[in-house]
């Protein structure tokens, strides 16, 4: 009878074990998933509580849609819309609140307009600020700020481009000025990793120029620096980061045909299996360090893929489910082991 319970036990405890996610992908890989309900290019996505929100862009006019997806259940549900019209504007999270600044209407210019979505309670707000003029910059949190980094910024030349290193201060409602890009540059890449923020490619249109840069800026030192440069100058493409838990720390730079990888480590850049619909102009998103690339151009078309990029050495996130069916086991184990003590005592 000892024995039968015994092996009853070792063998729940193994149904349960092998179901766990302890094996890394090998190889990277694209799933095809739902799509957006609205094509769309030049919008943004911001990531909350894992749900990610794709909000404004271009479709041959400029849009205010607010549309949620959930990757644990592949739907896109409807939110209330953003307040104003607009594509290619700076996109942040902070305190699980959406910040979209500036951005650009067709015919009508660039926009000085500051709204904020409350996703707990599906409204919008409007700062009253005038820092947040401008399109083509990137906007990335660091701490309790959110910096707006190059673009363009002028109401009188529309491809004036800046240098400037601008933070918006949340918790104040304040701006201030920091040091200011090496090289001014907009429809740059753009993302944060180990509090680094890193402005990678971009344009200077005024003066026909395009860039292979990689600049790093330190946040605490408010000081920039360059590391290894693209193998050719790319402007337009989008970038984020794999955090190294569940995936490699990694920065990935996404367009077209374009999928590079960057590795802080050893300062180098891989190319990657590129996505799987070719296109521009795309929203991307990280959640538990898998890529969600959305919509976009493919020069005739506006998209709405929503394609998924799994890095290789993925480790599945540990299921939530798991856990009871763990402390089952562990509970009749604990009392077997009791009452054998008991026993022997």
């Amino acid at each position: 009878m000892k024995k039968a319970s015994s092996f009853v036990l070792i063998l729940l405890l193994c149904l349960v074990l092998s179901t766990l996610p302890l094996v890394r992908a090998a190889e990277d890989s694209w799933t095809t998933l739902e799509p957006m309900p609205t094509a769309r290019s030049s919008f943004g996505v911001a990531v909350v509580d894992g749900k990610i929100y794709a909000i404004g862009g271009y479709n041959g006019t400029a849009l205010n849609t607010n549309e949620m997806y959930d990757p644990e259940t592949d739907t896109w549900t409807r939110k209330t819309s953003m307040p104003t019209a607009r594509s290619n504007f700076g996109i942040a999270v902070f305190q699980n609140k959406i910040h979209v600044m500036g951005g650009y209407v067709r015919y009508s210019g660039f926009l000085d307009v500051h709204e904020v979505y409350d996703v707990e309670t599906d409204t919008w707000e409007t700062r009253n600020n005038s820092s947040s003029y401008g399109a083509y910059f990137s906007a990335n949190v660091v701490g309790n700020e959110i910096f707006l980094i190059g673009g363009s910024l002028s109401p009188f030349h529309p491809w004036h481009t800046s240098d400037e290193n601008r933070v918006y201060h949340p918790l104040t409602d304040t701006w201030t000025i920091k040091e200011p890009l090496p090289t001014a540059v907009s429809h740059h890449a753009s993302t944060v990793l180990d509090n680094e923020l890193y402005v990678i490619g971009g344009q200077d249109i005024e003066f026909n120029a395009k860039y292979d840069l990689n600049h790093v800026y330190d946040v605490e030192t408010d000081t920039w620096s360059y590391k290894t440069p693209l193998s050719s100058s790319i402007f337009g493409a989008t970038a984020c980061a794999t955090s190294g838990f569940f995936a490699p720390k990694r920065i990935h730079l996404l367009k077209e045909n374009i999928h590079y990888g960057y590795d802080p480590e050893n300062d180098s850049w891989t190319q990657e299996t590129r996505m799987l619909t070719s296109r521009s102009g795309v929203g991307v998103a990280v959640v538990n360090d898998e890529i969600y690339v959305i919509g976009g151009y493919d020069g005739e078309n506006y998209r709405n893929e929503n394609e998924k990029y799994t890095p290789a050495d993925y480790i599945p996130e540990f299921p939530s489910w798991i856990v009871l069916p763990l402390f089952f086991v562990a509970t009749l184990v604990g009392v077997v082991a009791r009452r054998k003590f008991f026993r022997s005592a």
